[in-house]
Formats: C-alpha cells, structure tokens, sequence
C-alpha cells in the first residue's frame, strides 16, 4: 500500500502520513478521507487550480499530467515545476511513497472542503 507524507505551507499546521492507500485514488481523494483541508471548487473535474500541490516526491508514481491540467496549473497561485492538481494525482503504484505540499489554503477564494 501507498504511503504519503503531507507538508503543509502554513507553518501550524503539523505535516501528517497517511500510510495503506490504494492505487486507484487520488491525491484529492485521500485528503478528503483522512481530514486533510485541501479546497476543491470545481467537484475534482479539472476544471480549476484549486486543489493545487506541490509533489516533492514520489512524481513517478503517479498519472502523466495532461495538457489540460498544465493549462490549470497556470493559473494556481505560485505555480512551480512541481505543481499538480490534487484532483488528478491518481496513484498507480501499490508501494509509491509520495511527499506532497500543501499551499497555504487561506489564499484560496472558494468552498472550505
């Protein structure tokens, strides 16, 4: 099972690991099952750049960015090369270990998920 590890840019908040998820989820989709407050305004479609991440590791193991997500991506708040939409990090691999950060949420205008 996947192990991931979340930092977070607000310093108050204590980095958490989320250890036996399945291949076959997403990124969005753990936050939202371990209490883990990343906004998604769009319902996970794609269709936003709210739930934008940073992959600090573990990028091999998850599904190829799209075009349409880098197009997304572009419009987060401080994207960098390690930028991906929390929404469509599927995790391919049973033993991934994947480090991701969190941006601060409170610069995000929407719905407090």
């Amino acid at each position: 099972m996947a192990r991931i590890t979340f930092k977070f840019e607000d310093k108050d908040i204590p980095s958490k690991v989320v250890e036996n998820v399945e291949a076959g989820y997403t990124i969005q989709e753990v936050t939202e099952d371990n209490d883990i407050h990343l906004n998604h305004n769009c319902g996970c479609v794609c269709a936003c750049s709210t739930c934008h991440v940073y992959i600090e590791k573990g990028e091999d193991t998850l599904q190829e960015i799209t075009d349409r997500e880098e197009d997304f991506i572009d419009r987060a708040i401080n994207p960098r090369i390690e930028s991906r939409l929390g929404c469509q990090c599927v995790i391919l691999k049973d033993d991934a270990d994947i480090e991701v950060i969190i941006p601060d949420q409170s610069q995000i205008i929407g719905h407090e998920h």
